[in-house]
């Protein structure tokens, strides 16, 4: 059975006059509307399509790739608003309705906004959703201490910034953890540095955390940046954490530690006026 906000593999069976009709292992079909044909296309062709309801309520294929899945938040701009909700763009030409019971606050033409996506299961419609909370989960933490995650940044706080893990968590940066800028909606990775037993809050770092792990990369990303600037840096150990913090987006310790490992690899030769790449070693 050919299910809704999926991508399937389908078989192209007969041509009409609105499009391919494509059927599945099962011989369910499907329409693929003519402007969604690839050119050349031929009865036995395999296809990958994305199956939607178009506003007549058929179910329909199409080529096109939505800006995110099921049940996940994506960053999305609001084309138009009218008594129903707010319509963004969510990769498809039929955008994704957002109504004003799952909006947080009333949502701007023009403005981009997190929106969460999933299926309403009365009508099998797409639903957009701008309150967050309610799609995170509280209870059933599966992630842990050391675990790499997918991270989209959100609000500001007093003690950092919020950010949503996997998809389904939500976890908090500490502003001293926080060496680069950080976009509202921007997606990036993360580690999970403590899960509070008491609470099941959820700490993030942008580094992994431990010798091997933060030190090698970061050492790496330093020696890239001498070699790209001729040779030469006006950094050392003494420089102000500001600036560290401004040129690599790293902080004064993990610069230091960094240096470290390049000196001790006979990479680079500190000065009081800076640090020197060593050539041909």
């Amino acid at each position: 059975m050919l299910e809704i906000g999926k991508f399937v593999e389908l078989v192209a069976y007969r041509v009409e006059e609105q499009g391919w009709y494509l059927v599945d292992e099962t011989g369910d079909e499907v329409l693929l509307p003519n402007k969604f044909v690839p050119e050349g296309m031929e009865k036995g062709d395999d296809i990958d399509v994305f199956i939607f309801l178009d506003n007549e309520e058929r179910l329909t294929a199409t080529t096109q790739k939505p800006h995110l899945n099921i049940n996940e938040f994506g960053f999305l701009e609001v084309m138009d608003v009218n008594q129903y909700g707010a319509f963004v763009d969510w990769g498809l030409d039929k955008q994704l309705m957002v109504p004003y019971s799952e909006q947080s606050n009333d949502m701007l033409e023009g403005r981009k906004y997190l929106v969460y996506l999933y299926i309403d299961e009365k009508t099998d419609r797409f639903v957009g959703s701008n309150k967050l909370n309610k799609f995170l989960d509280k209870e059933e933490l599966d992630v842990e201490v050391g675990d790499e995650v997918e991270l989209i940044i959100v609000d500001e706080t007093d003690l950092g910034r919020n950010v949503i893990i996997n998809n389904k968590f939500r976890g908090l940066i500490f502003s001293n953890q926080i060496f680069k800028r950080l976009n509202y909606g921007e997606k990036t990775k993360g580690y999970i540095k403590a899960i509070r037993e008491e609470d099941q809050k959820i700490d993030i770092v942008l580094e992994r955390q431990g010798y091997q792990n933060v030190i090698e990369p970061n050492a790496q990303k330093v020696l890239k940046y001498i070699e790209d600037h001729s040779g030469y840096i006006p950094f050392t150990d003494k420089s102000d954490p500001e600036d560290i913090r401004l040129t690599f987006e790293m902080s004064k310790k993990n610069f230091k530690k960094a240096i470290g490992s390049l000196y001790k690899a006979k990479k680079v030769r500190l000065e009081k006026d800076g640090t020197y790449l060593i050539q041909g070693e």
